[in-house]
C-alpha cells in the first residue's frame, strides 16, 4: 500500500509540474506574440517606406512629363519663329539695293540728268545686289566661253563654230544661278558643235 507521505509528495509535485507547464506557455505565447507583433511593424514599417518611395517617383515622373511638354511648346514656338522671319537676314541685304534703285529712279527723273552718271549708278546698284545674293549663297552662273555642263546649262541651240572648240558655250542667252551648290535656274546657252568637213560638204550639196 501507498504511504501517505508518498501520496502527498505525489500532490505537491503535481501542482508543480502543472505551474511550470504553464510559466513555459505563457513565455511561448509572449515570445510568439511578440514576433508577430514585430513583424506587423516591420511590414507597416516598409509598407510606408515604398509608398513614400511610390510618391516619390510619381512626383519625378509628373515633372519629367512637365519638362518634356515644355520643351515641346519651346521647340515649335521656335520653328514657326524660324519659318516666319527665315528670310530676315536676306530682306536685310535687299534694303540697300532698293535704296540704291530709288535715288537712281529719282535721279534719272530730273531735268538735268546725266545718262552716263545713271548708267555708273545701275552698275554699281546691279554689283551690290550680286553681292547681296552672294551673301545668302546665291551664286551667278555665267559660263560663257566655258565647257557645256548639262547640270547647270541648258542648250537652246546649237551651231558650227570654227573658232570655238565643240562643246563650247559661245553666247548666254540668260544667266543661271545656284543656292548653296544647288541649281536654282539653269543658264540658257547657244553650244558650239565641230563642223563637218569640207568633203561632206561637197557631198551634201551634190545630193
Amino acid at each position: 500500500m501507498v504511504s501517505e507521505d508518498q501520496t502527498d509528495q505525489e500532490n505537491i509535485e503535481q501542482p508543480a509540474v502543472d505551474t511550470e507547464g504553464s510559466v513555459i506557455e505563457g513565455v511561448l505565447e509572449e515570445a510568439v506574440g511578440d514576433d508577430v507583433a514585430t513583424d506587423d511593424v516591420d511590414l507597416q514599417a516598409e509598407l510606408e517606406k515604398a509608398n513614400a518611395r511610390a510618391d516619390e517617383n510619381w512626383e519625378k515622373v509628373l515633372l519629367a512629363k512637365a519638362d518634356v511638354e515644355n520643351m515641346r511648346r519651346r521647340t515649335q514656338k521656335d520653328v514657326e519663329k524660324a519659318h516666319r522671319f527665315s528670310i530676315e537676314k536676306f530682306a536685310k541685304e535687299m534694303l540697300p539695293v532698293v535704296d540704291s534703285l530709288e535715288l537712281g529712279l529719282a535721279s534719272a527723273q530730273t531735268a538735268s540728268a546725266d545718262v552716263n552718271a545713271i548708267k555708273e549708278g545701275l552698275e554699281l546698284t546691279h554689283k551690290q545686289l550680286l553681292d547681296s545674293l552672294e551673301k545668302s549663297g546665291v551664286k551667278q552662273v555665267n559660263p560663257e566661253g566655258e565647257i557645256f555642263n548639262p547640270e547647270l546649262h541648258q542648250a537652246v541651240s546649237v551651231v558650227p563654230s570654227p573658232e570655238h572648240e565643240p562643246n563650247t558655250v559661245i553666247q548666254v542667252f540668260q544667266k543661271g544661278y545656284t543656292l548653296n551648290a544647288r541649281l536654282l535656274r539653269p543658264a540658257m546657252v547657244i553650244v558650239s558643235q565641230s563642223q563637218a568637213p569640207e568633203d561632206t560638204k561637197k557631198i551634201d550639196e551634190q545630193a
